[in-house]
């Protein structure tokens, strides 16, 4: 079966979807959220079980979208409703949808800040984080401008927009990362730092360090908002969908597995504690940069880092619901990816005043929440989980995992003999571990 249009977008070729696939994994939760998550649940214990969920959850589901998404070529609502047409199953894809669109009108606010942060490395005015982010000039500006950046990359199609900016944004942040572990690892002291992220102690591995992998695992890639469906409806029927999703997981645990390798030995070089939180990246690590040999240039550099990792999620992020106009609506590209991105900055506006910018914005909302964390918790954990679990069910037992392996194998015949295995962790191991996850976000094991 392939329903797909004959003038939707498509990869022109194997490195250009692998560079954007993993781009759009690759963001802030590799180089911002993953190094301070290691940093509180033990360093390279985490690490080590950290990889073993991405093998054994992460990259059975990846495969899980690709399949799906290549099978009809459609996005998420798409894809549903051609297997399953006037089920109630659509909502799920609908809800992928949304909540590409709700994730991204916070993310793009955070992004906002790294760019900010570039400039203010570069010019030491030494103005506190807090003060930064409650400026709501400066923060509906920069965030303004990283909706703008996003809208004129997918703005230009699947091939001329996405796909040619991957393959600049992708090796350029590879070698802005090399040359920051070259740094950080010449540090006097830094082979503590190493020593505590590369050198496990299994005595660490408790339930609160598994639960803690388990999540960083599924969300750093991207995954449960159809995201990986989309990508996977413009890769045509002779793509090898094994080796590119196998490559793509890789380039995200290995941008993340990075990223540790700079800030670690930064912060045992400077004699700073490893579990600072998510403070890390905006509070400490800018202390540190300046009191390092040639730390401005090199922090400007770190940041710059962060804004390119994010700008190759959001322009993801952005795709999504307009693929849902493009392919459900008929909308014209062009169009459709103004409406989407001029929605987002309205719906995102409040994120960005909720720092200290606007009084009651900044007040906790639910469970100490400001705004901003609360859209995080709403739509970057609660719905990718439940969008993630019911999708791993269609897959396995509606749409069926016979027939999901069937497309796996097409550009792939040697699947065939690993097509039961994958069979078995998407019916049965998958859904139950992202249940898990949902769970522990609700404070269910304590």
């Amino acid at each position: 079966m392939d329903v797909g249009s004959q003038q939707r977008g498509q990869w022109t070729s194997k490195i250009g979807f692998i560079f954007a696939a993993a781009g759009s994994a690759i963001g802030l939760g590799n180089i911002w959220r993953f190094p301070y998550i290691t940093g509180q649940n033990g360093g390279a214990a985490f690490v080590f079980v950290y990889l073993m969920c991405i093998l054994v959850i992460g990259l059975p589901y990846l495969y899980a979208e690709l399949a799906l998404g290549r099978y009809v070529h459609k996005n998420p609502v798409g894809a549903i409703r051609a297997i399953r047409p006037g089920s109630a199953w659509v909502l799920i894809g609908g809800l992928g949808v949304v909540t590409g669109l709700g994730i991204l009108s916070y993310y793009a606010v955070i992004a906002g800040w790294t760019v900010g942060y570039i400039f203010k490395m570069a010019i030491p005015n030494q103005i506190t984080f807090g003060e930064f982010v409650a400026n709501p000039y400066l923060v509906v500006s920069l965030f303004a401008f990283f909706i703008l950046i996003t809208i004129l990359v997918v703005y230009g199609g699947v091939q001329n927009g996405i796909e040619r900016w991957s393959k600049i944004l992708m090796p350029l942040l590879f070698v802005l990362l090399l040359g920051l572990i070259v740094y950080a690892n010449f540090l006097p002291g830094s082979g503590k730092g190493l020593a505590f992220y590369l050198k496990p102690d299994f005595s660490k591995i408790t339930g609160k360090v598994v639960l803690a992998a388990l999540g960083q695992a599924f969300f750093s890639l991207s995954l449960g908002m159809g995201l990986m469906i989309t990508y996977g409806s413009y890769l045509s029927k002779e793509d090898n969908l094994i080796s590119s999703g196998f490559y793509v997981a890789l380039a995200d645990t290995a941008i993340a597995i990075m990223a540790g390798l700079i800030i670690f030995p930064a912060l045992f070089a400077m004699n700073q504690n490893p579990a600072a939180g998510p403070g890390l990246v905006f509070q400490v690590l800018p202390a540190i940069f300046l009191h390092m040999p040639g730390g401005v240039i090199v922090g400007m550099i770190f940041f710059l880092l962060l804004s390119i990792a994010a700008l190759t999620s959001t322009i993801s992020l952005l795709e999504v619901p307009t693929a849902y106009l493009v392919d459900e609506k008929r909308v014209a590209r062009k169009v459709a990816v103004w409406i989407v991105g001029g929605l987002t900055f309205l719906i995102g506006l409040p994120s960005a005043l909720s720092q200290g910018a606007v009084s009651w914005l900044s007040k906790p909302i639910v469970g100490g929440m400001e705004f901003l964390s609360l859209m995080d918790f709403v739509w970057g954990n609660i719905s990718l989980t439940v969008g993630a679990f019911f999708l791993s069910i269609f897959v396995g037992w509606v749409w069926g995992a016979k027939h999901a392996a069937t497309e796996l194998q097409q550009g792939n015949p040697a699947f065939a003999r690993w097509a039961p295995f994958w069979s078995f962790l998407i019916r049965f191991v998958t859904p139950v571990f992202i249940f898990i996850i949902l769970l522990n976000l609700f404070k269910f094991f304590g």
